[in-house]
């Protein structure tokens, strides 16, 4: 029988598939999975899974009812947003005409 070892390095941390190995029980899979895979302090803990209790996922259900826009990145387009609050800052913002340069200036002609 094939199993699957899962190994956790720290405590707190994920686990993440360490390998395979072949026992005739979980007895002997654990023994195994301690030499190959926790002999050094190299484990915290581990997960000893049969292959046929592992079930595989290619492609995740999602239904178009919860997948929603905001819950990535680019669901919210500012670029529209932002042109949109600048067109109207320059509609509201106060206008103050500007002062054309006169050919005299304080201290008197030239």
């Amino acid at each position: 029988m094939i199993w699957e070892i899962f190994r956790q390095e720290r405590e707190g941390q994920p686990f993440q598939h360490g390998g395979s190995l072949e026992a005739p029980n979980l007895a002997f899979a654990e023994a195994y999975g301690r030499e190959l895979y926790s002999r050094r302090d190299e484990s915290f803990a581990l997960w000893i899974v049969p292959r046929d209790s592992v079930e595989e996922v290619r492609d995740p259900y999602v239904d178009d009812v919860f997948d929603r826009d905001y819950r990535r990145v680019d669901g919210y387009s500012l670029k529209v947003k932002l042109k949109e609050a600048r067109e109207l800052a320059a509609k509201n913002a106060p206008h103050f005409p500007r002062e054309e340069p006169s050919a005299t200036s304080d201290r008197g002609p030239a």
